[in-house]
């Protein structure tokens, strides 16, 4: 006969893990290697003129034009994956933020969380297999201290997780990374930022100070916030998926589906575009195909990150009228 009581299965004991100050750590992304927006008199435009008119090509000049074409008339919200941050590329989306070309930003959190490093410690990416082989992998004592200390303000105070982290690098005296922030930049230009977390699969959540009531209720209302912004797409919006394989494009469609239920179907006749360096079932499916049957039009372009996000940037740059 079974026990109608069994004891509870074990757990790890998270308050007794061994973290390492950040100062130690070596990071493969750092200040200097960051990605330049565009800049006086420099343009793309003769050598996007000069592509052939077919396939990728056309497609992303189709993706810059629509861009270009939303901004200051409707939506364009990015997503973003934790891979768009690690190389480099959070200046160029900041760039497009102050152009008014990006009007919400939706981040899992490994993109967060590499933000906020680069911004707060001038430094991010660490050399994963080697601290996997001693338990140090995702252990930098800062990152977790002030991150999940932001977190649970931000849950205190009815924030949502974006807000949070951009109120705490905000409150920083003189953060190294300042002017290429995403979470920074967003919170000072008015434009939406959200974070999209799932449980266990960030480095934040293995440290003492991880709180999953409050990661759970800030990012809950971030995902609020993404379905109030969806609807801005209707009629000529532009939803950006760059390099997200699950997260973002799970929370999109559940997104569109609130928006869609709660605006009598729309958002209709948007762009949809996926950005990644390898084609994934659900951008294809949850982003590209699905959400413009209803109206509008759907892109995939392929290639790598550090070469293809600045091709749009840069593109839509010049579509705006450069600087």
């Amino acid at each position: 006969m079974s026990d109608p009581h069994p004891p509870a299965p074990p757990e790890a004991d998270l308050a007794k893990v061994r973290t390492v100050p950040i100062a130690g750590r070596a990071n493969k992304v750092a200040q200097p290697l960051l990605a330049h927006p565009p800049a006086g008199a420099q343009s793309i435009e003769p050598f996007l003129a000069a592509l052939p008119d077919v396939l990728a090509a056309r497609d992303l000049r189709a993706v810059i034009a629509a861009v270009a074409g939303a901004a200051g008339r409707r939506g364009v919200i990015a997503m973003i994956g934790g891979h768009v941050v690690k190389t480099g590329l959070g200046p160029l989306l900041l760039h497009l933020m102050r152009r008014g070309a990006l009007t919400h930003l939706a981040m899992n959190s490994a993109a967060a969380i590499h933000d906020f490093e680069l911004c707060a410690y001038g430094g991010t990416s660490e050399d994963v297999a080697a601290g996997l082989a001693d338990g140090t992998f995702g252990m930098a004592a800062e990152t977790g201290r002030d991150i999940n200390a932001a977190i649970a303000e931000g849950h205190a105070r009815g924030w949502g997780m974006g807000e949070a982290l951009g109120r705490a690098l905000a409150a920083r005296p003189r953060p190294p990374g300042k002017d290429g922030s995403l979470l920074l930049g967003a919170r000072e230009l008015g434009v939406g930022v959200t974070v999209h977390a799932a449980i266990g699969t960030d480095i934040t959540h293995q440290h003492p100070d991880a709180d999953g009531a409050a990661i759970g209720a800030t990012s809950f209302r971030d995902f609020r916030r993404l379905a109030a912004a969806v609807p801005t797409l209707h009629e000529g919006g532009v939803v950006l998926n760059l390099g997200s394989a699950v997260i973002m494009p799970e929370v999109f469609l559940k997104a569109l589906t609130v928006a869609r239920n709660l605006s009598g179907g729309a958002p209709t006749d948007f762009v949809a575009a996926d950005f990644d360096m390898i084609r994934h079932y659900r951008p294809a499916l949850n982003v590209v195909d699905r959400p413009t049957r209803a109206g509008g039009s759907g892109y995939m372009i392929t290639g790598h990150h550090e070469i293809m996000i600045p091709l749009l940037v840069w593109g839509v740059d010049a579509a705006l009228g450069g600087l």
